[in-house]
């Protein structure tokens, strides 16, 4: 999506705004005489102390206010982050991480899913966060294309283990940080997203830093305080996406966000209005500010109810296109040899996220549109497997993704795709996709997650340990001790 442009006079406005602070405002010595037939601009608003009632909301939010639904949807983002953590927790992109940081690990404080090493809360977060975002195979909310467990369940699971609460208590602060995320992340969307912030660790750390102090007892003020050194810290840029760079951002995130909270927890302090202060994190990395977007209906609208879990391991943006793929392929039974070419309508975000035309890995095939469709044809689905070192260099799928012809379309939505397979007996197969398989509209059900899950864990962990942790996840609420979850789920 092309970053917005405005005008000379809305930039000269929104430079003199700029101004306006929570304090007292810089007056310049002398003011510029008032355009003659121009309406003079109103002065922009003080913001509200957005910061303090955020902070305010977590403290006092109970797991007894949650709606069944939000809870619901809170199980089952904890089912599929430890799913698509144990899944990712042998790629090379961990083992090279692990390696790097154990001679630097403290005390063994808290384990990796699928892995025998235990290390340092702060690094068991950084470690989780990594793996359970490698394949790109996360939840997603996708008002914002924010992945949150990530950051915020990395951070407070390896909390959990060094100091043990309630599976009622863990998903209370789960959910409340991925409300505190993806509401920071609705007040900036899409501006802040692109100019090529990688939204997921810019806005999770704010969610893991909310989560782990809401389970630390922070105080209102001290919360304020974590938000804001949260706010100091925003981590991930999207020119690392097809690399290893991209899944440091949610690790980043939920150990950035640990650390916040654990120093606001000794009265480590911070400015009061770091995310809406002129020179705080929303002004400083944003042209959109939308601070309603935050403080407004806290406790009755859950940005949370509307997560998302993918059936595909890659951008979302590419989902829609990944399902028409596949059904068109199993539908009229499709081979490669009988396809002339596959022409799309996408959204011009597919091409600016998902451009990549020679992906050498299975990382840059995350990003290839012409990659998905090519191999959704091929092979029927979108799983890690596809998106392997294998499948980016299978000679079939590269022949097939030379014919794969993608254009951008500025009437079709993010959401849809238009795409006609053309095969070479001179037919046509036309499909549109609205809305793809895990989004709001037709979202994942239990059971599929569960198979993900199995699919995920297979040759990591025995079935019968799956079975247990899934069985744990489930019933996160009803357990005395979440740790329990962590510590089910790491090799023997």
């Amino acid at each position: 999506m092309p970053v917005p442009t405005i005008d000379r006079r809305a930039l000269l406005g929104s430079a003199s705004l700029a101004l306006v602070g929570t304090g007292s405002a810089i007056q310049p010595a002398q003011a510029a005489p008032e355009p003659k037939g121009e309406a003079r601009a109103e002065p922009k608003a003080v913001p509200p102390e957005v910061t303090r009632i955020l902070a305010r909301y977590i403290v006092g939010a109970r797991y007894a206010d949650l709606p069944e639904a939000v809870r619901r949807e809170g199980t089952r983002t904890v089912l599929n982050w430890v799913g698509v953590a144990i899944g990712g927790s042998h790629h090379e992109t961990l083992d090279v991480a692990v390696s790097a940081l154990k001679p630097f690990s403290g005390p063994p404080q808290a384990g990796l899913f699928g892995r025998p090493e235990r290390f340092d809360i702060m690094n068991a977060a950084f470690l989780n966060g990594v793996a359970s975002h490698i394949f790109d195979y996360d939840d997603t909310h996708l008002k914002t294309v924010i992945h949150p467990a990530g950051p915020v369940a990395s951070a407070i699971l390896a909390y959990a283990e060094m100091h043990p609460v309630s599976g009622a208590d863990f998903l209370n602060a789960l959910v409340l940080g991925v409300e505190t995320e993806c509401r920071i992340g609705n007040a900036v969307y899409p501006n802040h997203y692109d100019v090529g912030w990688h939204i997921t660790g810019t806005a999770g750390v704010f969610g893991a830093a909310a989560a782990t102090g809401k389970l630390m007892g922070l105080s209102e003020q001290q919360m304020v305080w974590a938000l804001g050194l949260a706010a100091s810290q925003p981590v991930g840029l999207r020119e690392s996406f097809g690399s290893m760079n991209k899944s440091f951002n949610p690790g980043r995130a939920a150990s950035n966000g640990l650390f916040a909270a654990i120093l606001a927890s000794k009265n480590y302090t911070s400015s009061d209005g770091m995310i809406e202060a002129k020179r705080g994190w929303a002004n400083t990395i944003s042209t959109k500010q939308d601070y309603r977007e935050i403080t407004e209906g806290l406790g009755t609208r859950y940005e949370a109810a509307l997560n998302t879990y993918k059936p595909f391991a890659c951008g979302i943006v590419m989902h829609p296109a990944i399902d028409a793929a596949v059904q068109l392929r199993n539908e009229n039974h499709l081979v490669p040899d009988a396809i002339e070419r596959v022409d799309m309508k996408v959204h011009p975000l597919v091409l600016e996220l998902t451009g990549k035309t020679a992906p050498r890995t299975g990382l840059e095939g995350k990003f290839s549109i012409t990659h998905a469709v090519a191999v959704a044809l091929v092979e029927g689905a979108g799983g890690e497997r596809q998106f392997s070192d294998r499948a980016v260099n299978d000679p079939v799928i590269v022949a097939l993704r030379a014919r794969v012809k993608p254009v951008v379309d500025p009437a079709i939505r993010p959401e849809q795709v238009e795409l006609t397979v053309v095969l070479k007996d001179g037919r046509s197969l036309p499909r549109r996709i609205e809305h793809a398989i895990g989004s709001v509209e037709r979202p994942m059900s239990d059971a599929a997650l569960e198979t993900k899950f199995t699919d995920l864990a297979e040759g990591i962990l025995p079935d019968d340990q799956v079975r247990r942790v899934m069985g744990l996840c489930w019933r996160i609420a009803e357990l005395a001790d979440a740790g329990e979850v962590a510590r089910a789920g790491v090799q023997a």
